[in-house]
């Protein structure tokens, strides 16, 4: 199995990490972590996907992302030994993750110095996403945000069946529910876009991306 988080390590280290690394699996709705939670360990997602969920200052729960295979999480834990998770984590599908603990990285990087890239290149990435939904925030209308997140999520499902609601991708769209729903309907109408409950699916692809210019 390939490591995409790891790509970048030399062979030695790439080997020092797996070794030093536990796996661990979990089912569908299982939660990694709680929000709150001690963060002590830092996950690399080798199979699976997992939602990333916080609460809002409303008491509610809002979907901020959904990671897959070759993304990373927790890397608090690796930064700051002693920080509390800043959102949850729960298995969309059955999951499977390496995990790394502060203690495990700061030992390897001591003796294999481009562990150091491992942390690093997930921290791009992480800039990378942000800075993009950031900007989509700024600059893009929200329906225009949610047909943007809808093709990224074809992407991460593979053209297949999304399993997740429309108050998730509301919030990973950064808007409310009702105008999710009316942007979600407008697709569906064209036949473009099928919904039932709890599941999206994309129709017609090249269609919505010509939508999305």
């Amino acid at each position: 199995m390939e490591y995409q988080l790891l790509a970048g390590l030399t062979d030695d280290d790439r080997r020092a990490v797996l070794s030093a690394a536990v796996r661990r699996r979990f089912k569908r709705g299982e939660v990694v972590f709680h929000e709150g939670d001690l963060g002590d360990t830092f996950h690399h997602i080798a199979r699976g996907k997992v939602a990333i969920r916080v609460s809002t200052p409303a008491g509610d729960v809002a979907t901020v992302a959904v990671l897959v295979r070759g993304d990373g999480f927790g890397e608090h834990a690796l930064l700051e030994p002693d920080s509390r998770r800043m959102a949850s984590v729960i298995a969309l599908e059955a999951t499977e993750t390496i995990v790394l603990s502060h203690s495990q990285f700061e030992e390897l990087r001591s003796v294999h110095p481009t562990v150091n890239d491992l942390l690093i290149d997930h921290l791009v990435r992480q800039v990378r996403r942000l800075t993009e939904h950031y900007t989509d925030a700024l600059f893009l209308p929200a329906e225009q945000r949610v047909l943007k997140r809808v093709l990224e999520l074809d992407d991460l499902y593979g053209g297949g069946e999304i399993a997740l609601t429309q108050d998730d991708l509301a919030t990973i769209a950064g808007t409310t529910r009702p105008t999710a729903n009316r942007a979600l309907q407008r697709l569906i109408d064209a036949g473009q876009v099928a919904a039932s409950r709890g599941r999206l699916r994309v129709l017609d692809r090249p269609a919505l991306e010509r939508r999305a210019r």
